[in-house]
């Protein structure tokens, strides 16, 4: 089996992309892993320091290299915005395949500086393990927005510039890269999020030299998405979508079986609804008719 570095770089050059879903539980697991599984193509599953401290580090990290191993698939687990040097230890102790050191609301010179350490610690422990970088703020929290968060990087001229990028992955030595090209975390109730500046993109994959990773996926219009992956994007979080369909499957569970107390008899109306989000977005990202 390739190693996620290939299967990125693979993706990359077939002009497609690899779909990281969150997760918090066994049914928003079990929901991606037979979405990825019907489609046959790799994923990446995230946990963030929030979900990662509700689910257990080395828990999380047990479950996806079980499937993994059991059914020789590429499913990998990334330690998704990671804010601490502390968590980026732990993250590395666990068994993480990945992990994203989440500097972007920090000055540019201390978020390179604290990348950097990062960088130097985790490949003195183990090579293998891809590091990302965040350069530029798009907001912290998968929900459901009534306006844009406070600070995100929208306008043209905040976004993250080529010569930015250029230094930072020159400096820092990270191997992947999630700059701010108009995506923000969360997404908006009734209408799509605000639209990608492609163009920049484009500079940026040219610029890094690494591949590129975009966050905030939920509420992207689909044909924003194509014209990414076409600029240089390689990965795609989806959180807030999941998140969505995982309480409407749980409250569908709910109505069902009002008396019911198994949790096993519960659950697979969200895991169904989590399987349908994860197998419509990989479509997408894998440019399946």
């Amino acid at each position: 089996m390739k190693n996620l570095i290939q299967i990125i770089k693979d993706s990359e050059a077939n002009k497609v992309a690899v779909g990281h879903f969150n997760i918090s539980d066994l049914a928003g697991l079990n929901g991606i892993f037979q979405a990825a599984r019907e489609l046959d193509v790799p994923v990446i599953i995230g946990t963030s320091e929030g979900e990662a401290g509700f689910i257990g580090r080395k828990q999380a990290v047990a479950l996806v290299k079980s499937l993994r191993e059991e059914y020789d698939y590429p499913i990998f687990i990334n330690s998704d915005h990671t804010k601490s040097f502390e968590e980026v230890k732990v993250a590395v102790e666990a068994g993480y395949d990945a992990i994203l050191f989440d500097g972007g609301k920090l000055p540019f010179e201390e978020n390179l500086e604290k990348t950097k350490e990062v960088v130097r610690y985790v490949k003195s422990k183990d090579a293998s393990i891809l590091v990302e970088g965040e350069l530029g703020y798009i907001g912290s929290s998968s929900r459901i927005l009534s306006e844009l968060p406070e600070g995100a990087a929208i306008k043209k001229e905040d976004l993250t510039k080529p010569e930015q990028a250029e230094r930072f992955v020159k400096e820092t030595g990270v191997d992947l890269l999630a700059p701010a090209v108009g995506n923000i975390h969360g997404m908006f109730k009734g209408a799509n999020n605000p639209d990608l500046d492609i163009e920049r993109i484009a500079a940026l994959r040219k610029a890094s030299g690494v591949p590129l990773v975009l966050h905030g996926g939920s509420g992207i219009k689909e044909e924003e998405f194509t014209k990414a992956i076409e600029a240089g994007i390689s990965i795609i979080h989806i959180n807030t979508e999941i998140r969505a369909a995982w309480r409407q499957g749980l409250e569908d569970g709910l109505k069902a079986g009002p008396d019911e107390i198994a949790p096993y008899k519960i659950f697979p109306p969200a895991v169904a609804k989590v399987k349908e989000v994860v197998y419509n977005r990989l479509k997408l990202f894998n440019r399946l008719a």
